[in-house]
């Protein structure tokens, strides 16, 4: 300080750091949720990833493809079909819900326990557009996941085939089994990210999506247990037995989803001798609940990505 005016002598100096403006072009929001969809994807199946991130996806997916060729296999062999497509996407519900413990917890949980999400949001990219681009890359996924091998059993299938014109019967029933593993897909997977959204800790997300579907599903057996035990010399349950029986499926997500699908193609032997266990008749409202319990999770997902990393 000087000792006469009380006034610093000292003066800033500023440094020359080739410090540029940004002179590209500006890709905006759309690029953003698309980068972030694309990379979700990826990550799904450990892509880009570690060879540790790649081995539990694709290990389920060895055991679905493997399935897919068992099946291709037997009908070339036998000339029968053994399994339906539709029916494929039923019988590997089990392996998708391990699937989406996994893949969901590693879409949504690594951002949440990192503390990246204001990262995320400090860009155009909005707190609508991420939960929504991980949703739709988780559905993308899973739906993979099971048009692949049914799509291996298409080809398999129209080789076997002694008409052309059988081809589009084959294709049709294709067809069937692709919007039924859109309908797991949308549904499983929206109760997945909403469950792992709400868990830092990958194993945790994990526990709690094999809980919400598997806990619920003995609920059924359950139901559908006493509802057999009051049927005369093991026949098909009558009145308000049956009536349970048919909408017990409301109760786990697992037989929600497969009371729609029953509902659209219903399996021909078990109504021939017993009837439509869930669904049929009752097939519009497990549509309707099926339709809601996916709009209630996205509602609440967007709901929470709205409070987190605030």
């Amino acid at each position: 300080m000087s000792a006469d005016t009380g006034v610093s002598s000292q003066t800033g100096v500023i440094h020359d750091i080739g410090y540029q403006r940004y002179t590209g072009e500006r890709l905006g929001r759309a690029y953003s949720a698309r980068s972030l969809y694309t990379h979700g994807l990826r990550t799904s199946y450990g892509l880009g990833r570690s060879a540790k991130a790649k081995i539990f996806p694709w290990i389920v997916v060895g055991i679905v493809g493997l399935v897919a060729v068992v099946v291709t296999a037997v009908r070339a062999q036998s000339g029968e079909v053994v399994m339906t497509y539709w029916g494929f996407t039923e019988a590997m519900a089990t392996l998708v819900i391990l699937f989406l413990a996994v893949t969901a917890p590693e879409l949504v949980s690594r951002d949440i326990r990192g503390g990246v999400l204001p990262l995320y949001f400090s860009r155009p990219l909005t707190r609508t557009d991420y939960p929504l681009a991980k949703y739709a890359a988780l559905v993308s996924a899973t739906f993979l996941l099971l048009a692949g091998p049914q799509l291996f059993m298409f080809i398999g299938g129209a080789f076997t085939l002694d008409r052309i014109g059988d081809v589009w019967s084959e294709f049709v029933d294709f067809s069937k089994g692709l919007s039924a593993s859109a309908v797991y897909a949308v549904a499983f997977s929206a109760l997945a990210i909403l469950v792992s959204s709400l868990a830092g800790r990958r194993a945790v997300a994990a526990a709690l999506v094999v809980a919400l579907f598997l806990v619920t599903t003995p609920i059924y057996g359950v139901m559908a247990g006493v509802a057999f035990s009051g049927a005369a010399d093991g026949g098909m349950p009558t009145g308000d037995s049956l009536r349970m029986l048919q909408l017990g499926g409301l109760v786990s997500p697992m037989t929600l989803v497969a009371g729609v699908v029953q509902w659209w193609y219903p399996p021909i032997e078990e109504i021939e001798q017993y009837g439509p266990l869930f669904g049929g008749p009752d097939g519009p409202l497990y549509l309707g609940v099926t339709a809601a319990l996916v709009a209630v999770s996205l509602l609440l997902l967007l709901l929470r990505y709205r409070k987190v990393a605030r």
